[in-house]
């Protein structure tokens, strides 16, 4: 169902939303039982986010004007990388006093790195997907670490398909452009 979720977000195609769903539960109880609480944690945001997605993909098709892929400006970037780190070390430190959790700064990173870049996938802004890739390779030396091998591959694959999704986004958003100044 990931990697299902991910081919359709590349399509652009709002069933991504039901695949997203259905990972997310699954992958619930496999970041528990490592003790990854964040990552727990993210999976039932990423409930959530998989209903506004739902919404805002469905909705942007039946109304006159579309929900389109776009850019955010340097300083929407800027303000998601400090929330980013800010939360990181809150979350971080937190889990590191007080909890038997593993890798609790890498375990924050993934986490609020994710509830940010799902924000933007939702909004199709283009540039979600180079956050992915960093999110996804961080995610995969996390994985290791926890034995996951099936969850570390499968975060390899998204690697792959993170290009995929990079050139087909870009394309939309060049097309719309080029429409934007056309004269017809």
């Amino acid at each position: 169902f990931a990697v299902a979720y991910l081919v359709l977000a590349v399509r652009e195609n709002s069933l991504c939303w039901y695949a997203a769903g259905i990972s997310t539960l699954i992958f619930l109880f496999i970041f528990w039982n490592v003790k990854l609480y964040m990552e727990s944690g993210l999976q039932i945001y990423y409930l959530a986010m998989a209903f506004y997605g739902w919404h805002q993909w469905r909705d942007a098709q039946t109304e006159t004007v579309s929900l389109r892929v776009s850019k955010w400006r340097a300083k929407q970037h800027v303000v998601a990388l400090v929330l980013i780190a800010a939360l990181t070390f809150v979350t971080g430190s937190l889990l590191n006093s007080g909890t038997d959790a593993n890798m609790p700064y890498l375990d924050s990173f993934t986490t609020w790195a994710s509830v940010v870049t799902t924000f933007m996938v939702a909004r199709k802004i283009l540039e979600n997907w180079l956050y992915w890739l960093v999110i996804d390779s961080v995610s995969i030396y996390l994985y290791l670490d926890r034995e996951l091998y099936f969850t570390s591959l499968l975060f390899a694959i998204y690697i792959v398909i993170i290009f995929f999704g990079w050139f087909a986004w870009n394309r939309s958003y060049r097309q719309r452009e080029i429409k934007a100044i056309s004269p017809l």
